[in-house]
């Protein structure tokens, strides 16, 4: 069975298993794991599992309002997918006609720490259409670049100021549940098995585990077609004679195009040149190579893996192992072909897969991608963005994608978004929160991601003080707390 053949396979089968009765699946209180072999370790008001950049936002929100937090991540630092899976910059935080800066509260915060420690660009001073963009002008005005190590110790800094306990190493294995309502969960560590007593608990994950163990019922990528976006396998590389390489691109911007939903953009020339050598075996037809603070690095977002089940050990194994195959298809490629990256040198690759989808969560409230293309700001709006709709391989091919404006300039999130079905004292955070597939390829990315865990942990450190329930929680007093906290609500 040749490469593609197994993916096909591996990915096809994950799916299949993604999507059984299995979906409702949950352990209850005493496990099925000897309970001896667990050993009751910490207690806590909030458990918040997942330590990416809406995980970290959440906790920080809910620490700073006065709630116990314990903030679990199964890697060793945290950041998720801009510090660990390299990928950056950070996309754009302003509304669609560049005006106006409206993702704020804690990305802002954290970006102009960033930006004092000289490890970051202000979005305020990058505009579409330039190097620092891929040279890409649609929706990626004033986008973030970034260093990724820098940005570790950002969060690892904002955490502790907060009194957030991260606790780093701790793999989620199931909730502990009390009938409907999760009380806790119990994490495999490097001391065994350790149960975490909890009021409540936010799912940052990207995966929704927690809420897919817990019994909310979730669906796996897009049922209408049954796909996943694909995988990428995000790369950094410095050495580059930057000024050379912009040569180079310069001249073809004109032809830059999007064909039956290709894109043809940067350094799609040389791609045609390695295509035509026999030396290009990538599922795309040009190269997204952003540059970084430092003049010499470079960002690389080329590599494509489809049909990949994050959920799935197997299957994300084959991913990565296709990813770093990619990334030395890729090396080459720089060195023989492209001007300026003869000499370019590999910094890293991704310590783990770029990962766009995988399940979503389903809310009393599906949030439809008409409501984000119509603009619509929901009474219960918890954010502002005006990320564009971005759905790679919605076209079923190995290239293509499906790329859609807003119509308006902005568009909100509803707070009902983070509170799934079926299970109490949960709310969601991140990629996985209650939206249609189409909708999730928009807010997917860090910026909003990272507000929709302000609202999280804002949210449950007010039902924590109140003795409400998420789904009874006043919004007029979440939205006077996220006010508070310089979050953009009003359009």
């Amino acid at each position: 069975m040749d490469r593609r053949s197994f993916l096909r396979t591996a990915g096809a089968a994950a799916i299949a298993g993604a999507a059984a009765p299995a979906l409702s699946s949950c352990i209850g209180e005493s496990g099925t794991i000897d309970g001896n072999l667990i050993k009751d370790s910490y207690e806590t008001d909030l458990l918040v599992v997942g330590g990416g950049p809406s995980g970290v936002c959440a906790a920080v929100a809910a620490a700073r309002s006065g709630v116990k937090v314990l903030l679990a991540d199964s890697g060793n630092c945290l950041g998720g997918m801009g510090t660990k899976g390299l990928v950056g910059p950070f996309m754009t935080c302003y509304d669609a006609a560049g005006e106006r800066m409206i993702i704020r509260g804690l990305f802002e915060e954290i970006v102009d720490r960033l930006v004092a420690a000289g490890a970051a660009i202000h979005p305020s001073k990058i505009r579409q259409g330039t190097e620092f963009t891929a040279w890409i002008k649609e929706g990626h005005d004033h986008c973030t670049p970034f260093d990724p190590e820098e940005l570790k110790k950002v969060y690892d800094r904002i955490c502790a100021e907060a009194g957030v306990k991260v606790l780093f190493h701790s793999v989620f294995a199931y909730p502990v549940m009390k009938g409907r309502r999760i009380t806790g969960a119990v994490l495999l560590t490097p001391s065994g098995f350790e149960r975490v007593k909890a009021r409540m608990v936010i799912d940052a994950t990207g995966d929704g585990t927690v809420a897919y163990r817990a019994g909310a019922p979730c669906v796996f990528g897009d049922p209408e077609n049954g796909r996943v976006q694909p995988a990428s396998l995000f790369f950094r590389i410095n050495n580059v004679d930057t000024d050379r390489l912009i040569a180079d691109v310069v001249p073809h911007l004109p032809e830059f195009r999007r064909v039956n939903g290709v894109s043809y953009r940067c350094l799609h020339w040389r791609v045609a040149e390695a295509e035509a050598n026999g030396e290009w075996d990538l599922a795309r037809k040009s190269v997204n190579i952003w540059r970084s603070v430092e003049k010499d690095q470079w960002v690389i977002n080329c590599t494509r893996i489809h049909g990949v089940d994050a959920t799935n050990a197997e299957s994300l194994t084959a991913a990565e192992v296709e990813g770093r195959r990619q990334v030395e298809e890729l090396m080459n490629f720089f060195h023989k072909y492209v001007p300026g990256c003869e000499k370019a040198t590999l910094m890293g690759t991704g310590s783990t897969m770029g990962v766009r989808e995988s399940r979503h969560v389903h809310g009393d409230f599906v949030l439809p991608v008409s409501d984000l293309i119509e603009g619509v700001v929901p009474d219960d709006n918890i954010l502002l963005s005006a990320n564009s709709i971005d759905v790679h391989g919605a076209m079923g091919g190995p290239a293509g994608g499906l790329y859609m404006p807003i119509k308006k300039n902005l568009y909100g999130i509803p707070y009902r978004c983070l509170i799934p079905r079926d299970v109490e004292g949960l709310l969601l955070a991140g990629r996985c929160i209650s939206a249609d597939s189409p909708a999730a390829g928009a807010i997917r990315v860090m910026p909003p991601a990272m507000a929709i865990g302000q609202a999280a942990g804002t949210a449950a450190a007010l039902c924590l003080k109140n003795g409400a329930s998420p789904a009874a929680l006043d919004y007029q007093e979440l939205r006077r707390a996220l006010l508070a906290q310089k979050v953009c609500l009003d359009a």
